[in-house]
C-alpha cells in the first residue's frame, strides 16, 4: 500500500506546528520558512502535510455527525464520556473535547495550507515544472476548502484566513459571515475542479483528484441550497440544485466509477481503492511515527474486541444503535448485519445492545488502536449517485425516473425489492441505511429542511431513559469551543443557544 503523501517527516511536523489550544495560527518564523522552501521536494511535503490533518476527519465525522443523529441513542451510561451532550443535546458542550478538536486540527489545516500558498506565491518557481506547481496549488486549496468546509457545517460562522497570520493579527480578526466563508469555499474548489488531475499514479494515490474537488463542490452546492433555519449556520435557502447536479453528472459520465457488486466489497481491507472510491483518506499501519487510522474501533466497546481475543481499543463502553435505525431495515437488507453488531457475550454477561462495526475487520486488529490499516472513504459512487436523485426530487433537471432506477440500484445490491415513485422522504430514509456509520446522516437531516421535526419526533420515539435535552434550532450548529472565547474575550460571541 503507498500512501506516501500521508507520511509528513519528524522534521516538517516539527516546523509546521500551530497552536492546539486556540485559533491563532503561530506561522512559521521567516527565518524557519526560508531555510525550509528551498526546493521542489519541500513543497510536495509542504502539501503532505496539510493531508496529514485529514488523519481524524473520520473521527470527527462519527463523533460530531453520526453520534449528534437519530442514528444513535448515545445518552450518559453512568459514567463520564466524551460523547457526553453531543446526542443529548446539552447547552453546555462548548468545553466538549470533541467540538474543541473540530475547530483546532481544522485551524491547523488551513494554517498549513496558508504557508504552502503563500510559499508558492514567494518561491514558486524553484518548481520548475509549472504542471506541478499548479498542482500543488490546487491541492492546497482543495485542502483549504474542505476543512473550511467541514468548520461552516459545525460551526456556522468562522474567521477567514487566507494567508499566514501573527498572533497579533490573529486576535484582531472577527468570524466572517458564512456567505464569505463560502465564498472562499467555492473559490478555492473552483480552482481546484479546473486544475487538479482526473487520476494520478500509483504512487500518489490518495491525492484529491478533479472529481473529488467536484464531488466536494457538488455538495457545498446543496448545503448550501438547504433551508438557513434563521440561523447563521451552513444553510443559505439556496437554490443550487442544478448547478450541484452538473457536478455530479460530470462523475458519472467520467466512467472512472461504478457501483461495487456487493455492499461488503466497498470496505474490505483487501479491496481499497475500489471503483466505489472518489475521495478517500489513506492509512498505512507499522510505521514510526504511526499513521494508521483511529476511526474503526471508536463505536465498539473493549469487551467485544476481548470477547473475540482481540486487544482492546480504547471504547471503554457502547454508544447504542438507535432502536428506530434497527427497527428501519428489514429481514432481507444484508446491510443490516455488516454495518450493525446486534449483541454478544463477554465472561458470562449477555449484552444487548447494538454497536456499529462496518469499518471492524476482526482479523485485521492492530497492536496499537491507532494504528488501523484501512481507508476511509469521505466521497464514493453511490453517494454521487443519490446526491443526483436528490437534487432532481429538489427540482433539477431529470425525471422520477432517473431517481426510481437511482435507488433500486442502491436497493437490489442490498438484497431489496425494487421500488417505484421515491419521495424526497424515502430517499433520506434509503441514504440513512446505506449511509449508516459513515458520518454522513446529521448533515443529511439538516440538509433535508425537515430538522426541527423530524429530531424531537425522534427522542420522543427513542429517549425511554428520558435523559435528552429539548431539540431547538440553535443545535443544527455547535458552538464555539470555550478556549476560543476565553483566549481574547470580546473577539467572537457565542453561537445562539449556549
Amino acid at each position: 500500500m503507498k500512501r506516501r503523501y500521508l507520511l509528513v517527516t519528524a522534521f516538517l511536523t516539527a516546523l509546521v506546528t500551530s497552536c492546539t489550544d486556540d485559533l491563532y495560527q503561530t506561522p512559521i518564523s521567516a527565518g524557519t520558512t526560508e531555510t525550509f522552501y528551498t526546493q521542489q521536494a519541500d513543497f510536495i511535503q509542504g502539501v503532505n502535510a496539510v493531508y496529514s490533518d485529514l488523519r481524524t476527519y473520520p473521527d470527527r465525522l462519527l463523533n460530531l455527525s453520526e453520534t449528534r443523529s437519530d442514528n444513535l441513542y448515545a445518552v450518559s451510561d453512568g459514567g463520564v464520556r466524551d460523547w457526553e451532550g453531543i446526542n443529548s443535546f446539552h447547552k453546555t458542550i462548548a468545553s466538549n473535547p470533541y467540538v474543541t478538536d473540530a475547530w483546532n486540527v481544522n485551524f491547523n489545516g488551513i494554517y498549513r495550507a496558508n504557508v504552502v500558498l503563500d510559499q508558492l506565491v514567494q518561491k514558486g518557481s524553484i518548481i520548475t515544472d509549472a504542471t506541478l506547481r499548479t498542482r500543488l496549488e490546487a491541492e492546497a486549496r482543495f485542502l483549504r476548502a474542505f476543512m473550511y468546509f467541514d468548520l461552516v457545517r459545525l460551526f456556522g460562522k468562522v474567521p477567514v484566513i487566507d494567508h499566514p497570520v501573527t498572533a497579533a493579527e490573529a486576535k484582531t480578526i472577527q468570524r466572517s459571515s458564512v456567505t464569505d466563508v463560502y465564498n472562499l469555499i467555492l473559490s478555492d474548489l473552483q480552482f481546484a475542479v479546473t486544475n487538479l488531475p482526473e487520476t494520478y499514479a500509483t504512487a500518489d494515490r490518495g491525492r484529491a483528484t478533479k472529481f473529488a474537488a467536484k464531488a466536494i463542490l457538488a455538495l457545498v452546492y446543496m448545503t448550501r441550497s438547504a433551508p438557513n433555519y434563521s440561523i447563521e449556520g451552513p444553510g443559505l435557502g439556496l437554490n443550487e440544485w442544478n448547478l450541484a447536479l452538473a457536478q455530479l453528472n460530470d462523475i458519472i459520465a467520467s466512467g472512472k466509477y461504478a457501483l461495487a457488486a456487493k455492499y461488503s466489497d466497498i470496505f474490505s481491507y483487501t479491496n481499497e481503492n475500489n471503483p466505489e472510491v472518489v475521495f478517500d483518506i489513506q492509512y498505512v499501519t507499522g510505521l514510526t511515527p504511526v499513521v494508521g487510522g483511529t476511526f474503526p474501533w471508536l463505536l465498539a466497546p473493549d469487551t467485544w474486541f476481548q470477547s473475540n481475543g482481540k486487544p482492546t481499543q480504547g471504547g471503554l463502553t457502547i454508544r447504542p444503535v438507535a432502536n428506530d435505525l434497527l427497527n428501519q431495515y428489514t429481514a432481507k437488507d444484508v446491510r443490516k448485519a455488516f454495518t450493525i453488531q446486534t449483541g454478544y457475550t463477554y465472561n458470562g454477561v449477555t449484552e444487548n445492545r447494538s454497536f456499529f462495526k462496518k469499518y471492524i475487520d476482526l482479523t485485521k486488529v492492530p497492536v496499537n488502536r491507532v494504528d488501523w490499516p484501512i481507508n476511509f472513504i469521505v466521497s464514493r459512487y453511490t453517494d454521487i449517485l443519490m446526491l443526483k436523485a436528490e437534487c432532481i426530487l429538489k427540482g433539477a433537471t431529470g425525471s422520477q425516473a432517473d431517481v426510481d432506477a437511482i435507488v433500486n440500484q442502491v436497493r437490489t445490491r442490498a438484497g431489496l425489492d425494487p421500488v417505484s415513485n421515491v419521495t424526497l422522504a424515502q430517499l433520506y430514509d434509503e441514504r440513512r441505511l446505506e449511509f449508516a456509520a459513515e458520518g454522513t446522516r446529521w448533515h443529511d437531516l439538516v440538509r433535508s429542511g425537515q430538522i426541527t421535526t423530524l429530531i424531537p419526533a425522534w427522542i420522543a420515539r427513542e429517549d425511554v431513559q428520558k435523559q435528552m435535552q429539548a431539540f431547538v434550532k440553535e443545535y443544527i450548529i455547535y458552538p464555539l469551543p470555550q478556549a476560543e472565547l476565553d483566549a481574547q474575550p470580546g473577539l467572537y460571541t457565542q453561537n445562539s443557544g449556549y
